[in-house]
């Protein structure tokens, strides 16, 4: 038996005015055939896990496609052309297959109503290309926008359970012993999806601590009943305006479609019931770094409103400016700065230099703080991680980076590529040890955890500004569902997929 493998992985940011190309594909990894399998051949990912999971039951593994980019804005709509032609060639190429296992993102946008629910789009062809009779297993991340038209689509939906996320090739293990048992006639999954209007605060989405806890151990005492082969709850990703922008919830079961929508919903009705506590708490920035500063260190500051994992820009300034204008702490910072990079190098280690760093993406997020700095040290920007981390990767890739002083305290690594902080190698790889600051600052919410965690005294998130501010209720939305919670008073629980 054959069973192909497609994956497309893009968290697609509305709020941001640069959109995402091709180009930006490309050079982040556009794989088909051995060149993908050789990618994620043991490594920490879901496609290693389907790789790993189909090879120990004696199942071909045929990775067709996998096209894969740093969150960012809307994909345009020439890239998604591009995208479903190269993926719709692949799969015409290899044939006629078993099943397929399919690693959509979730939050893929692109232009254009057709491609708004990209993710729904490619499943639904994918469907119609295979027929009805051959399943279609799918992980997502939970920080997916669910759309009814990708529940549709396939027999199994899996998500994450944990975020950060660390189950990534736990879940891929887990679609593909599920497959392996569909194929076998052991079971029939079928799956059906509730959708709340509800957004989930991006500060209120992990996993290990209330209010999501209690709620995922609901979901796993109901993965004790007869007849459940999964559930996953979708915590939603409010930075895209589409219509399914919110949360979800999934059951699979064992051919009982009716029990599987009651299952939903009583997910869904916990989520009603307690939705006031997933509207989310805001720290402003000087109430942070004074938390950050009183107390033994390092501390890591969550810079919320400029969370790259979440598509922002990655040269937000406002933690910078007021550890800066303090000048009464030792503090890291990663500003992406190409151009301050560039400026760097050319004037040479152990040199002084003039900059306006940061704050030229857009205005968003603060302005350049103009500083006199020290080149410390010049570096390539390259660097892999051996521990599982959130995302699943292995190789991380800066570009040019520089590491710059101020006379204030404050050390800076400048990137010529967004960075997302999910590994400590960001700052080890350029010879810089976390315990040697007070305050360390990682653009992220919940991803830098797993990573910064362990060598910090305490983890603050801050409410700072930003295409990835925590407070959704300060966006415009086009496509959104009304009325929806937080923004609006809500009477139903649910709303059928």
């Amino acid at each position: 038996m054959r069973v192909g493998i497609i994956s497309l992985l893009h968290e697609s940011n509305t709020f941001i005015s640069t959109p995402t190309t091709m180009d930006s594909f490309r050079r982040d990894g556009v794989f088909t055939g051995r060149a993908m399998y050789d990618h994620y051949s043991g490594g920490h990912h879901e496609v290693s896990g389907f790789l790993e999971g189909l090879e120990s039951a004696g199942i071909d593994a045929l990775p067709i496609f996998h096209a894969g980019t740093t969150p960012s804005g809307r994909i345009t709509r020439g890239t998604c052309e591009e995208l479903m032609r190269l993926m719709f060639d692949e799969v015409e190429a290899v044939g006629d297959v078993d099943g397929y296992l399919v690693a959509p993102h979730g939050a893929n946008s692109g232009e254009g109503d057709e491609y708004r629910d990209l993710d729904g789009h490619w499943l639904s062809r994918l469907r119609e290309v295979v027929g009805s009779e051959k399943p279609i297993i799918c992980t997502i991340d939970p920080h997916a926008n669910l759309s009814p038209r990708m529940v549709a689509a396939c027999d199994a939906t899996i998500a994450y359970r944990s975020n950060p996320h660390l189950d990534q090739k736990q879940r891929g293990l887990e679609a593909a012993s599920l497959m392996v048992r569909t194929l076998k006639g052991e079971v029939k999954p079928v799956q059906a999806g509730a959708f709340p209007p509800i957004g989930i605060n991006i500060e209120r989405q992990s996993t290990f601590a209330p209010p999501c806890l209690p709620m995922y151990e609901l979901a796993d005492e109901m993965l004790e009943e007869t007849g459940v082969l999964s559930n996953s709850i979708v915590l939603g990703f409010p930075y895209a305006d589409v219509e399914e922008m919110g949360s979800a919830f999934v059951v699979v079961t064992d051919g009982d479609m009716d029990r599987a929508q009651v299952l939903a919903n009583r997910l869904s009705d916990y989520l009603f019931v307690h939705r006031a506590e997933f509207v989310g708490e805001y720290i402003a920035v000087p109430d942070a770094v004074d938390m950050a500063v009183g107390q033994e260190g390092p501390v890591c500051l969550l810079d919320m409103g400029d969370n790259v994992g979440g598509g922002s820009a990655g040269d937000g300034t406002e933690i910078l400016h007021e550890l800066h204008r303090r000048g009464n702490t030792t503090g890291f910072v990663c500003i992406f700065d190409p151009e301050s990079q560039e400026r760097v190098r050319d004037a040479g280690v152990g040199n002084r230099v003039v900059l306006d760093i940061g704050g030229k993406t857009d205005e968003l997020h603060g302005a350049p703080l103009r500083a006199e700095v020290r080149v410390r040290s010049l570096h390539a920007g390259k660097y892999r991680e051996s521990e599982v981390r959130h995302g699943g990767r292995t190789s991380f890739d800066m570009g040019p980076t520089a590491i710059v002083e101020t006379d204030t305290g404050i050390t800076i690594s400048l990137t010529s590529r967004r960075a997302v902080p999910v590994s400590l190698g960001l700052m080890t790889s350029c010879d810089l040890d976390p315990a040697a600051f007070q305050v360390v600052v990682a653009k992220g919410v919940h991803a830098p955890v797993a990573a910064y965690q362990p060598v910090c005294t305490a983890l603050i998130r801050v409410d700072t500004p930003g295409a990835t501010a925590a407070d959704m209720r300060g966006f415009e939305y086009e496509f959104r569902r009304e009325p929806m919670y937080p923004f609006e008073e809500i009477g139903v629980s649910t709303t059928p997929g």
